[in-house]
């Protein structure tokens, strides 16, 4: 089973990945896209990058805006397999130009 994070170590990690906060036991992020056909391929690069990792974010899309809240399930709170991946949403964000918000 994955080890949970303290805290502290979540806040650590997150320090690097713009957007990116500790809400109880998830980290979570929202990225504004230059218009919705963005928005909508950040979620398809997202879905790739999670399947491959056998590790699934929680998505809200409200048009230019996409919500991705993480934390490991099977744990009960964020693991390292929820920083990697907020570190691999991140870079797709940054590659399609959408934006913290």
């Amino acid at each position: 089973m994955t080890q949970l994070l303290e805290p502290s170590d979540i806040d650590k990690a997150l320090v690097g990945l713009s957007g990116w906060e500790r809400d109880g036991e998830t980290i979570r992020a929202r990225f504004t896209a230059p218009d919705f056909p963005t928005a909508i391929s950040l979620v398809d690069a997202v879905a790739i990058a999670a399947e491959a990792a056998d590790h699934h974010p929680d998505i809200d899309i409200r048009w230019r805006d996409v919500l991705f809240v993480l934390s490991t399930h099977s744990a009960g709170g964020v693991t390292s397999k929820d920083v990697a991946l907020a570190t691999v949403i991140s870079g797709q964000a940054a590659e399609l130009g959408a934006t913290t918000s």
